[in-house]
């Protein structure tokens, strides 16, 4: 399937990481809002696959079709980038105020496509409003409570607890954009990224871009979850252990396992070139 050796793929994440510092703002919303609004999607497709099965891997199974769509139509997902601009940053391709540029219109790109998939989700499971004791719309209105009540109940450990579970998330979900980095072929991107994503639902680690959609769209439905609980017990800190996971365990120790066995430079390849010429046509001439 065209394998790409690891010490491209670290130029690939470099430049990757480049190109997204230097997004412009309007791009940056609308990528965000569609990568959203699609791993949204993705969500709820898991969510009736294990309504269906009732068992839980079957959800993680199919989940990973919304991270594929996003990473193949070059949208922007904020945790991906978790993993690939700061690298350009070490590299000083871009700064770190176009990082954080990045990553802010991203994230609100995120909520608004969130927000509107959750409106019509919850438009469409509850029937108009009709059905509210609908299976998918309760557990998403449990899992709203558990994401953020839960771990509020635990005080200090719940905070500890969610940040380690968005810090194993993000390792995963990086690796699966660096897998998908691995191969040339559509098909073997898929198969590549699909694998590290799995992993990471199928164990119920936190994912701020999924949480974006899960905790409003229950508080919608009517889940006993403020704005404060969600940012406080939920969102803030899982932003915070998604960037730890992507930047330091994928990006930064990947980085470090590759960084001199990267190809040389292109000046010094021409110097290379150049001696052995001189080197030949002396041989030559003695010969």
């Amino acid at each position: 399937m065209a394998y790409i050796k690891p010490a491209e793929v670290l130029d690939s994440m470099i430049e990757a990481g480049t190109d997204k510092g230097k997004l412009g703002i309007v791009h940056l919303i609308i990528r965000g809002f569609l990568a959203g609004a699609i791993l949204a999607c993705a969500t709820t497709l898991a969510f009736t696959a294990v309504s269906q099965t009732s068992i839980g891997l079957a959800g993680a199974l199919i989940f990973p079709v919304g991270f594929v769509i996003i990473v193949l139509l070059g949208l922007e997902l904020v945790t991906g980038s978790f993993a690939l601009i700061p690298l350009a940053v070490l590299e000083r391709r871009v700064t770190v105020a176009q990082m954080l540029t990045n990553y802010g219109w991203v994230i609100i790109g995120h909520l608004l496509g969130c927000t509107v998939y959750a409106i019509l989700y919850g438009m469409t499971v509850t029937k108009m409003g009709t059905d509210p004791g609908n299976p998918l719309a309760q557990m998403l209105i449990q899992l709203s409570e558990a994401k953020t009540l839960g771990y509020k109940q635990l005080g200090g450990d719940g905070l500890v607890l969610v940040i380690v579970k968005a810090v194993l998330c993000n390792w995963m979900v990086t690796l699966g954009v660096v897998m998908a980095m691995t191969s040339k072929s559509t098909a073997g991107k898929i198969i590549a990224m699909w694998l590290p994503v799995l992993t990471f639902f199928a164990q119920g680690f936190e994912h701020a871009v999924v949480n974006m959609f899960v905790i409003p769209a229950g508080m919608m439905l009517g889940a006993k979850v403020t704005l404060w609980d969600w940012w406080i017990w939920n969102q803030i800190p899982v932003l915070i252990g998604n960037f730890v996971g992507g930047s330091l365990f994928t990006g930064m120790l990947f980085y470090l396992s590759q960084r001199n066995r990267k190809r040389p430079e292109a000046s010094e390849l021409r110097f290379n070139t150049h001696e052995a010429t001189a080197v030949s046509v002396e041989k030559s001439g003695l010969s």
